[in-house]
C-alpha cells in the first residue's frame, strides 16, 4: 500500500514538472517570435519589390523567411528589427538575406 502511495505521488509530480518544462518551452518561443507563423510569401513580396533582380531576391529571401520567421519591414534595411535575418551570410561571408 505504501509503494502504490509513493508511486501515484512521484507520478504526479513528474507531471507537473513536465507541465511547466513545456510552458516554459512555448513561453520562450513565443519570444524569440516562433510562436506564429508569418506568411513568408507575402512578406517577401513587399521587400523585394524594388528589387532589379526580383526572382533572386524572393528565392532568398523565402530562405531566410523560413529559418528566421520574420522578415524586416520595406525594402531595404531594418535588419535590426529580425536579428536572425541579419546574421545569416553566404559561404563568401556576404548577407545572405534581402
Amino acid at each position: 500500500m505504501a509503494i502504490s502511495k509513493a508511486l501515484i505521488a512521484s507520478l504526479l509530480i513528474s507531471l507537473l514538472v513536465l507541465q511547466l518544462v513545456q510552458a516554459d518551452v512555448e513561453n520562450s518561443n513565443k519570444k524569440r517570435g516562433y510562436g506564429r507563423k508569418i506568411d513568408c510569401g507575402s512578406a517577401c513580396v513587399a521587400r523585394c519589390r524594388l528589387s532589379s533582380r526580383p526572382n533572386l531576391c524572393h528565392r532568398a529571401c523565402g530562405t531566410c523567411c523560413a529559418r528566421c520567421n520574420c522578415v524586416p519591414p520595406g525594402t531595404y534595411g531594418n535588419y535590426d528589427k529580425c536579428e536572425c535575418y541579419a546574421t545569416l551570410t553566404t559561404h563568401g561571408g556576404r548577407r545572405k538575406c534581402p
